[in-house]
């Protein structure tokens, strides 16, 4: 049977799980962002439609975080792990992919994942909601589709930053304000300027930023001097 029939009948098993209680927003945000549940991983199946790499665009994405062969890297908001793995195979097995969440049962499903891959440079981290609990050294971080569901950006910013080598870099791809595509609703999608506005609160500076067409943006941070 192969690795993406094993994974869908994994993942259509679904998961039960309470929903986490709401985290107070920083200051810098309360007008920025309504309150947002975490996503739901009985749905993590709605994630891993057939066109997500024409739409996603994971080489643009790892290209301009400079992500190759041997960086140690780390996947925030990991879910199922789709991001995850296309990570793993760039970095090869001399590089290193911290696959991170803050629910377990997410955790659970991209371990399932990179065992039916077959991949030896994942390690699975369970963080909270406001520190992922990286380690040190960390070339690149991906924020993918997870970063309208924070409740305190700052705050988790500020420890992802801690991780970062001195010239390491954050990446944040969202969805475009407004409605279309596969993404969350209109109310829960986020303006480029507040994450840039967040970003700057925790002492990064924006390095660069291009559209990730037809639906998405990208966002690179580097360390604030």
């Amino acid at each position: 049977m192969r690795a993406a029939t094993l994974l869908a009948l994994a993942l259509a098993a679904g998961f039960s799980h309470p929903a986490y209680p709401a985290l107070p927003a920083h200051p810098a945000l309360q007008q920025a962002k309504p309150s947002v549940r975490l996503f739901p991983p009985q749905d993590l199946g709605l994630l891993e439609g057939p066109d997500r790499d024409q739409w996603q665009k994971p080489d643009q994405i790892m290209d301009a975080l400079g992500i190759a062969e041997g960086s140690l890297v780390a996947d925030l908001g990991a879910g199922g792990g789709w991001f995850t793995i296309r990570l793993a195979r760039r970095v090869l097995p001399n590089g290193v992919v911290y696959a991170e969440d803050i629910q377990p049962q997410m955790i659970e499903a991209v371990t399932r994942r990179v065992q039916l891959e077959g991949l030896t440079n994942v390690k699975a981290v369970l963080g909270t909601a406001n520190d992922p609990r990286l380690p040190t050294g960390i070339d690149a971080v991906l924020i993918v589709d997870a970063y309208h569901e924070m409740e305190d950006p700052v705050a988790l910013l500020k420890n992802v930053a801690r991780s970062l080598k001195p010239q390491g870099r954050i990446g944040i791809v969202d969805f475009n304000p407004g409605g279309g595509g596969p993404g969350p609703e209109p109310e829960e999608r986020v303006d480029p300027q507040a994450v840039i506005n967040a970003a700057a609160a925790a002492g990064l500076q924006l390095s660069a930023r291009a559209a990730v067409p037809p639906f998405q943006f990208l966002l690179v941070f580097g360390k604030g001097r």
